[in-house]
Parts: structure tokens; C-alpha cells; sequence
């Protein structure tokens, strides 16, 4: 296998040029990085990555550390992820923590051991009094709703106007009771807050927020979302528009509705929030929230690289919130 040293020689310049173009420097003459470029080709040579990231004391490997894997919105969350590193030359391993506080904990303290660079951490479980337990010695970035009040950086979507946005596209639609189906509200992560936003715009269109309308499951998935659909519907609560505050919920509440009986858009109009691809092959095709994934994915893994690069810890973090566009298909007449 040829060296530095041997592309060197078959160039005419140093090991030191060498490495300056193999690592992009800006100061290498055109002509020289030519001539250096095609050495390495005539000499088929490869950059040993793992050697020069072992050289910096990395292993070129970040962790991102999702609830699920196999849900729609965090398994493109992780392709999109995914791409944002490899632009960076990085792999990514990722781990299920089943939205446990304790996974998620173990998650935090075990990056160290599993030689990840840093951490991306979608957290569910924990909340604002583990603040303090984010304080490790490794780069970690939060993505998600909880908010933590630092001690690391933190990616989420601007939740509470997505909402409201969502909500106040049933009304101009002529939708007058609009129901929502959301997670639990006990705790504040993306369900309190969609919820806050469905709110907002009732209020600013003088509709009244009927607490009849506020249906809430354990799990947002596409069961619970065809399920609880079909029984607001066989219960005789009156809606014309719906609100769910994720794709899966959506998707499964129209089949439900469809199993009801009821046509979506014509007696009621459905929107869903986060735009996961397999949204816009439904009949019909979902109307949604897309909150900018690849936006949210390229912040986070340059946050976490500028954490692993930095000489000094910083005590100086960021909130990041995507932009977001409401995606107008079928479900709501499009």
C-alpha cells in the first residue's frame, strides 16, 4: 500500500505538502495540489481515516440515541441524520432507548465507553430536573421538546406555532369544531405543546375550546390514531376537523374514519404534523406540518462537531428551533 511519503516522492514535493492537500489546506498552489492529486491516483492511494482519526483521539463515530427505530418520523430523523455526518466524513451508530428516562441515561454515560466522538440524544424520558445529569465530559446535543435550560446544546421545532399553523388551516378551510388527538399532557414534550398551539388559534378565531374535543391516547401510533378515531366517531362527538399532533396518528385516524363511515375531506378534514414521507401516499394524501428535518439534522451534528473540535469547554449554548411550512394535500382538501 503506498504512503505519504511515496506519493511525495512521485510528485517532487514533501510529506508536509501532501498532507496539507489530503487535509484540504487553503494554502497548497493549484498546480501543486494537481500534481499531488494525481500521484495519489497513478499510486492508487487511500487515506488511512481511522489511523488519522485515532491520531486526533477520535474514532470518526458519533451516537445518536432515538426512542424508536422503526417509527416513521425517527427513522427518517436518522436517515436524515445519517446523510448530515457522512458530509463530515462521520459514521453514525445509533441506539434505541424505548423512550425510557433510565436508557436514556444510560445512553449519556455509556457514549464514553462505546468510543463515540459525541452524542446526538432525542430525549423523551428525561426532563428539566436532569439537567444536571447532562453534564458528562463527552460533546452531547439534545434534540427534542424537553428543555433543559443548558447545560448542552439543544435542537427542537418551533412546536407551539406549527400548531397553531396546523389548526388555523382547518379553520380557513370552513372546519368550526376542530378536535386534536395528542399524547399524554401530563409532562411538557411535543404533545403539551401542539396542544398549546391547537389552543391559540381557537382563540384567535373565536371558536370555543370545547375540552370534549381534547382526546388524548398513551401511544401516538397509527393503532391508537385508528382506534380512537373510530370511537369519536361511534361515541356521537361532532367534529369536522382533526388535528393530530404526529403522522402516525393521523394516518391510523383515517382508517379509523374511513372504517367509520365518515369521508376525509368532505365531513372531515384531517392534518397531521411532520411530514413523514409515506404521508403523501395515503388516499387521501395527508395534509401536514413538515418542520424542516434536514435543517434540524445538518444543526445538530454541527453543533456536536464544534463540541468535539473546541480546545475549552464551553459554557455558552445554543437553541436551535427549525423553520416549518404546512404541506396542503388531500385530507384537507388540497
Amino acid at each position: 500500500m503506498a504512503t505519504i511519503r511515496d506519493v511525495a516522492k512521485a510528485a517532487g514535493v514533501s510529506a508536509m505538502t501532501v498532507s496539507n492537500v489530503i487535509n484540504d489546506h487553503p494554502n497548497v498552489r493549484r498546480a501543486t495540489r494537481e500534481k499531488v492529486l494525481e500521484a495519489m491516483t497513478r499510486l492508487d492511494y487511500r487515506v488511512n481515516v481511522a489511523a488519522r482519526n485515532l491520531s486526533k483521539g477520535r474514532t470518526g463515530t458519533i451516537g445518536l440515541a432515538v426512542p424508536q427505530v422503526n417509527s416513521p418520523y425517527y427513522s427518517r430523523l436518522a436517515a436524515t441524520i445519517i446523510t448530515a455526518a457522512e458530509r463530515h466524513n462521520l459514521r453514525v451508530s445509533i441506539e434505541q432507548t424505548g423512550a425510557s428516562r433510565d436508557s436514556e441515561l444510560a445512553a449519556l454515560s455509556m457514549s464514553r465507553n462505546r468510543l463515540y466522538d459525541g452524542l446526538i440524544l432525542s430525549a423523551v424520558g428525561l426532563g428539566p430536573t436532569d439537567a444536571e445529569r447532562l453534564k458528562v465530559d463527552h460533546p452531547v446535543v439534545i434534540l427534542g421538546e424537553r428543555f433543559f435550560g443548558g447545560p448542552v446544546d439543544h435542537v427542537a421545532m418551533p412546536n407551539v406555532e406549527a400548531a397553531e399553523a396546523a389548526t388555523s388551516h382547518l379553520i380557513e378551510r370552513g372546519c368550526r369544531r376542530i378536535a386534536i388527538l395528542s399524547g399524554r399532557v401530563d409532562i411538557v414534550d411535543s404533545s403539551t405543546l401542539r396542544l398549546a398551539g391547537y389552543r391559540q388559534a381557537l382563540e384567535k378565531a373565536g371558536l370555543p375550546a370545547d375540552p370534549a374535543l381534547v382526546q388524548t391516547v398513551d401511544r401516538t401510533d397509527m393503532a391508537e390514531g385508528a382506534e380512537r378515531a373510530r370511537k369519536m366517531v361511534e361515541s356521537g362527538l361532532g367534529f369536522d376537523g382533526l388535528f393530530c399532533v404526529n403522522d402516525s396518528l393521523a394516518m391510523g385516524a383515517l382508517r379509523g374514519l374511513a372504517s367509520a363511515g365518515v369521508r376525509v375531506p368532505d365531513q372531515v378534514k384531517v392534518i397531521g404534523f411532520d411530514n413523514v414521507k409515506e404521508s403523501e401516499f395515503l388516499v387521501p394524501a395527508l395534509s401536514t406540518i413538515d418542520p424542516d428535518h434536514d435543517a434540524m439534522a445538518e444543526r445538530a451534528v454541527h453543533l456536536l462537531i464544534r463540541r468535539i473540535e473546541e480546545t475549552e469547554p464551553s459554557t455558552d449554548h445554543e437553541e436551535f428551533f427549525s423553520s416549518f411550512s404546512v404541506v396542503i394535500r388531500e385530507s384537507t382538501g388540497g
